[in-house]
């Protein structure tokens, strides 16, 4: 009895804290009343939000240092000599591979540095889609740009056509070219050129993406896995080939995955019982067994690596100010023609997969209007995009609205208090980075296997029925998670659109090419019939 009671009383306070939030100035201005929510629901989305996407801040500096950031030959530590004329040999190029302790030392600073820029832009970003746009949407820099920036501009270890700086460069003359587009209002009329039934399929394509990602081993439980004969194949193995990723033996014996099975029913069960933060509880049973040392799940094992991330953990409290990435842009390689290959790519891409996340996003939370647009665009995409300038200026890629955000949305996140919460929070991240970066990979995958299945629900409104609109559909939800790109999806749901819809544009054109014609021809006769009237009533006057 004494526990009902003290939770009564915690009812009771909760309420009257949502009650005065709602009547306050703060409360009005995020129209708290006027979108059926309450101040700690944007709390707990907020939460649910950042305990899904936090992995980006390890992940995002890990992909970035593999480019080697502003590192060089330079930061080598010299080699023993053979010859006894000579105590030591300057380092040459291939320092940057061999595993040179210099260049070793200078990735470790970059990565510490890309931790802090990555969470920084995602506070940064996150607060102003908040305070200005009043979207529950959080952002960071994404997956994919990143991925690109790395091994496709800069190279492995600096090993491509265009330095660290002039590709910081690309990243931020995009960024003003998309706001340029923002402002000028075009993306906004890009988006609205898109069918529902696109924009419906999207939302379902990227939910499909979300748990295909969750159940990769990357930032997933590890269940699916590369084939040679099949690319894609049920793992979980107890043993893995630490270079092609495939299976090796044991398969589903792996105890993540297990533990992350686990992870996934008590958060579907909250769930399916409508207990307020489930998508919370699953990832923080996950994490805390996995913190605990001497066990299979252990994200810190008994290797060197393990001890060296075990003995960061320990720290709990640690910041580090960026020294190397930030402010690292340079222009002195723009007469490169690979710069303007990667220029128009980026900014494609970024129109593409960013703004179809951002209708597909509004549409699951019920935010659009009938004209196919929702409250607060036109601040939301110039605030994504001028983070994304801001990004660059830290040393980080393109920042983008991440799909992430569903997991909030399902918790009942609806204005701009839910992103400001996920701000707040990667600010503690640049404090407790020794905590938020030891989530493990196997505690967020469940949790993004279930905002996918909650966002098939958009599925229904699709009209099967109309191939014309089913096929796009199809082929939009079925190639965002298999070619692993929001973008090209969505290139193939339009390109198929347009096709099947041809006949109809054509038909259309010449219906109105057919009524101008009339017109005009009546236009005429009505003419000839009026001067022969006119000469008839002048003949029969004289």
């Amino acid at each position: 009895m004494g526990g009902q009671g003290q939770m009564r009383l915690w009812r009771r306070a909760e309420e009257r804290v949502n009650r005065a939030f709602a009547d306050s100035a703060v409360g009005r201005y995020f129209k708290v009343d006027a979108r059926d929510t309450y101040f700690t629901r944007e709390l707990r989305a907020g939460a649910a939000t950042f305990l899904t996407m936090v992995y980006i801040v390890s992940v995002n500096a890990a992909i970035l240092t593999a480019s080697g950031g502003p590192c060089t030959v330079r930061d080598c530590s010299p080699r023993p000599s053979t010859n006894s004329s000579a105590s030591v040999l300057p380092p040459g190029p291939e320092c940057k591979f061999d595993g040179n302790p210099g260049y070793q030392g200078c990735l470790a600073r970059i990565q510490k540095d890309l931790v802090v820029a990555t969470a920084a832009t995602a506070v940064i970003g996150s607060f102003a889609m908040g305070t200005v746009a009043n979207l529950p949407l959080a952002l960071a820099p994404g997956m994919g740009s990143n991925v690109y920036f790395t091994y496709n501009m800069v190279g492995f270890h600096g090993s491509g056509r265009l330095p660290y700086e002039t590709a910081l460069a690309i990243i931020m003359v995009e960024g003003c070219l998309f706001l340029a587009i923002s402002l000028l209002g075009i993306r906004s009329r890009i988006a609205r050129l898109l069918p529902r039934s696109i924009r419906l399929a999207s939302a379902a394509g990227i939910g499909l993406f979300l748990a295909f990602t969750g159940l990769q081993s990357q930032v997933g439980v590890g269940l699916v896995g590369p084939s040679s004969s099949t690319l894609v194949t049920l793992t979980a193995c107890a043993r893995t080939d630490p270079a092609t990723g495939q299976c090796l033996g044991g398969r589903l014996q792996s105890p993540t995955f297990w533990l992350g099975a686990v992870g996934f029913l008590i958060t579907a069960m909250c769930h399916a019982r409508n207990v307020k933060g489930a998508m919370i509880y699953g990832i923080i049973f996950v994490t805390l067994v996995s913190w605990i040392r001497g066990t299979s799940v252990s994200m810190f094992p008994d290797t060197e690596q393990g001890n060296a991330n075990f003995d960061y953990f320990k720290k709990v409290v640690d910041f580090h100010l960026i020294d190397a990435t930030a402010w690292r842009i340079s222009f002195a390689g723009f007469g490169r023609s690979e710069v303007w290959l990667a220029l128009p790519t980026l900014l494609y891409v970024d129109i593409l997969e960013t703004t179809g996340s951002m209708f597909s996003m509004a549409e699951y939370a019920g935010f659009t209007d009938g004209t196919g647009g929702f409250e607060g665009e036109y601040r939301a995409f110039a605030v994504d995009a001028s983070s994304t300038i801001v990004g660059s200026m830290l040393g980080t890629t393109t920042v983008t609205t991440y799909i992430e955000s569903t997991a909030g949305l399902r918790e009942g996140g609806r204005t701009g208090v839910t992103a400001i919460m996920v701000a707040v929070l990667f600010l503690a991240s640049l404090f407790f980075a020794p905590l938020f970066t030891s989530v493990p990979a196997w505690a967020v995958g469940p949790s993004l296997v279930l905002v996918g299945a909650l966002m098939m629900v958009v599925v229904r409104e699709v009209d099967w029925a109309e191939p014309k609109e089913a096929v796009p559909a199809f082929l939009i939800m079925l190639l965002m998670p298999l070619t692993y790109s929001i973008a090209y999806g969505i290139v193939a749901g339009i390109g198929t659109h347009i096709v099947l819809h041809l006949f109809d544009y054509i038909t259309a054109v010449y219906r109105w090419f057919d009524n101008t014609k009339k017109n005009t021809d009546g236009k005429h006769v009505l003419a000839t019939e009026t001067e022969g009237n006119t000469a008839a009533i002048a003949n029969a006057s004289v």
